[in-house]
């Protein structure tokens, strides 16, 4: 499993403090508060700590340590932040999307493998897993009547096959 995840990309610089604009890439502003830290690269190695956070519609806004004037800000742009996972609480049925992404997806009463997750989408009303095998996709929505079991640390979802998923023609 990955340790540092990513929570978004600084798009644009905000004002002339130094302030940057987040497209977030995590569930949202509430989770991103809980990092006091926050890393500008995947393993954890460049931190830089975290001094305020709010939202402007559908992004955040940063005030990292350091970063204190347009120029240095804008040396920012477009670089992707990464939080470590043990920082931030998730709720206790919830899954990080780079822990489903590699997962095998197998039919809970078969045991048959469909094949791997290698994608997670969402156009609104509930996840959506891009299942691949051989070349082929499959998207199946992460519905409770489908999605029976996800253990991460197996890299094992099972599901409950319904008519149409996996159906050739």
């Amino acid at each position: 499993m990955k340790q540092y995840l990513e929570v978004g990309k600084i798009n644009n610089t905000h004002g002339i403090r130094g302030e940057v604009k987040l497209q977030l890439w995590c569930d949202g502003i509430e989770y991103l508060k809980q990092f006091k830290i926050l890393y500008l690269d995947p393993d954890g190695k460049k931190p830089v700590g975290v001094k305020a956070v709010r939202p402007q519609k559908d992004i955040a806004i940063l005030k990292l340590d350091g970063v204190d004037s347009i120029e240095q800000a804008q040396e920012l742009k477009g670089r992707v932040l990464y939080g470590n996972r043990d920082d931030a609480e998730i709720e206790e049925n919830a899954n990080y999307i780079a822990d489903l992404i590699g997962c095998y997806v197998v039919d809970i009463d078969t045991g048959e493998e469909y094949g791997r997750v290698c994608d997670v989408v969402n156009y609104g009303s509930c996840d959506i897993y891009d299942i691949e095998s051989w070349g082929k996709h499959t998207l199946i929505p992460a519905t409770p009547d489908i999605v029976k079991e996800i253990n991460t640390e197996y890299q094992v979802i099972r599901i409950k096959k319904m008519k149409g998923l996996f159906d050739e023609d």
